[in-house]
């Protein structure tokens, strides 16, 4: 039985389609990323390490969305990524780091799509 598995993702959501034997299933994931904070500070030292430490916040919270990703595709034998930021480059690195490189088919850049798009360019994907 095979495991197709085609995701759109972004720094605040990843939709992942997965087509089986059995049928189509799609699954969201969000990271619950806030916007971008601001901070307010007297000096310019300060200003930076309230950058550092919103930065290390914002690293260590996509870590775990991706990880929770990723443990979602792993056993798949396809996968391909798309969306319209820096995140599927992210992800790929840390499926490469993983080990299941080698399963990526494809990753290409798309805008917002919903998720009727994302279930369509799958399955366009898998049957060509």
């Amino acid at each position: 039985m095979k495991k197709e598995i085609g995701l759109w993702i972004d720094h605040r959501k990843a939709v992942i389609v997965i087509i089986k034997d059995e049928g189509e299933e799609i699954k969201k994931i969000t990271s619950n990323m806030e916007k971008h904070v601001r901070f307010k500070s007297s000096s310019a030292s300060e200003k930076s390490a309230g950058e550092d430490v919103r930065d290390r916040k914002f690293g260590n919270h996509l870590n775990s969305f991706y990880d929770e990703v990723i443990a979602y595709i792993r056993d798949a034998d396809s996968i391909q990524i798309f969306g319209p930021g820096e995140a599927k480059g992210e992800l790929e690195k840390r499926i490469e780091h993983e080990g299941l490189k080698a399963h990526i088919l494809a990753i290409e850049t798309v805008d917002k799509m919903t998720d009727r798009q994302i279930s369509a360019k799958v399955r366009e994907h898998i049957l060509n």
